[in-house]
C-alpha cells in the first residue's frame, strides 16, 4: 500500500479508556494515551490507572458543625512578641550546664575539631571575655566534652534564650525556644474522618502568620520577610494520640518552635516563613506528597520530633 495512503488516511486507533482501579501508582495522562495507542495497535489488552486526585481540604464545614476539642477548653493561641531573654551573660548560661574537667582527654572538640587539651580554634566575636580558668567542660546530663569558648560561640550564634543543645546528641539543657514570628493558631473538631481513621472525627489546626520585619533573633534583622501559603490547614485524628500531639503542639507554639524564618527548601526563596522540623499533615483526604493520610507511623514520628525539641508528655499534661 502506498505510504501516501497512510498519510491521508491514517488507520483508526480504537479509544482506550483509562480506568481508576485502585490506589496504584499514578500514570500521567499523556503517557497513558501513548501507551494505550501502542498496546491497542499491537492487539494487547489495556488497563491503565488515572492519576489519584490531590485532596487538600475536607468537604465544606459550617460554623455549627465545628466543635471544641475534648479536654481543651480554648480554641485559639496567639503570639504577639518575642519571649524575654534570660538576664545572664552567655558564659554564665553555658557554665550552668557544665561540670569541671581536671584533665582533658586525648580527643577533639567536635565543634572546632581541635584537641581538647589545647586552646579552642574559634577566634570570632563574642568570646574575648570568656574565662580561661576552665577551658574545657563536660555537659552534665549527656557527658559530652567541649571547649568552653566553643560552647559560648555556639550559644551566641543561636537564639540566646537561656537554653543550650548538645551538638553531638541533641540533648537540651533548659527550655528551648525558637524565633517564630507573631501569628495565630486555631484548632477545633470537624465532623469528617481522615483516611485510615474511620472510627473518629478530625482535629483541624489553622496557622496564620502575616509577613513582617525580621527581629534581632532572625537571620537578617531589619529586613522584610514573606509568609507564603497562609492560612495553613493541618489535620490530626480526634483520638487519644491525636489530642496528645495537639497539646504538645500548643507547647511548641508557645515556645515559638513550629515555624522559623529562613530559606524555603521547596521554592528556594530566602527570608520567608518556613516549617521548623516538626512535620504536619496538610492533606486531608490523600497522601500524594507524603503530607496526608493514611500514614500509620506519623503520630509516633511527630511525637519523637516534639521530644527532640525538648517538649515532653509531662508538659502537655499541664495545659
Amino acid at each position: 500500500i502506498p505510504m501516501l495512503y497512510f498519510f491521508f488516511f491514517p488507520p483508526r486507533v480504537p479509544t482506550v479508556p483509562v480506568k481508576n482501579l485502585n490506589d496504584s501508582s499514578p500514570v500521567h495522562p499523556a503517557l497513558a494515551g501513548i501507551t494505550g495507542i501502542l498496546m491497542s495497535a499491537a492487539g494487547l489488552p489495556v488497563c491503565l490507572t488515572r492519576p489519584p486526585k490531590l485532596v487538600l481540604h475536607p468537604p465544606p464545614v459550617g460554623k455549627s458543625d465545628i466543635r471544641p476539642i475534648p479536654g481543651i477548653g480554648h480554641c485559639c493561641r496567639k503570639t504577639t512578641k518575642k519571649q524575654a531573654r534570660k538576664g545572664r551573660t552567655p558564659e554564665e548560661v553555658v557554665k550552668r550546664y557544665l561540670q569541671k574537667v581536671r584533665n582533658s582527654p586525648e580527643e577533639d572538640c567536635t565543634i572546632c575539631m581541635e584537641a581538647l587539651g589545647g586552646p579552642s580554634a574559634y577566634k570570632g566575636p563574642g568570646v574575648a571575655s570568656v574565662s580561661r580558668a576552665a577551658s574545657v567542660g563536660r555537659l552534665a546530663q549527656c557527658g559530652h566534652l567541649y571547649h568552653l569558648q566553643c560552647l559560648v560561640a555556639m550559644y551566641n550564634n543561636g537564639n540566646k534564650d537561656g537554653s543550650l543543645q548538645c551538638p553531638t546528641c541533641k540533648t537540651i539543657y533548659g527550655v528551648k525556644t525558637g524565633n517564630q514570628s507573631p501569628g495565630k493558631m486555631e484548632y477545633h473538631v470537624i465532623p469528617h474522618s481522615l483516611p485510615g481513621h474511620p472510627d473518629c472525627k478530625t482535629i483541624r489546626i489553622i496557622y496564620n502568620i502575616p509577613p513582617g520585619i525580621q527581629g534581632p533573633e532572625h537571620p537578617n534583622p531589619g529586613t522584610p520577610f514573606t509568609a507564603r501559603g497562609f492560612p495553613r490547614h493541618c489535620y490530626l485524628p480526634d483520638n487519644e494520640k491525636g489530642r496528645k500531639v495537639l497539646r504538645m503542639l500548643l507547647v511548641a507554639w508557645d515556645r515559638r518552635l513550629i515555624f522559623s524564618v529562613g530559606t524555603s527548601s521547596t521554592t528556594g526563596e530566602s527570608d520567608t516563613v518556613i516549617w521548623n522540623e516538626i512535620h504536619h499533615k496538610t492533606e486531608f483526604g490523600s497522601n500524594l506528597t507524603a503530607h496526608g493520610y493514611p500514614d500509620y507511623g506519623y503520630i509516633d514520628n511527630v511525637l519523637k520530633e516534639l521530644k527532640a525539641q525538648g517538649i515532653t508528655e509531662d508538659e502537655e499534661q499541664q495545659l
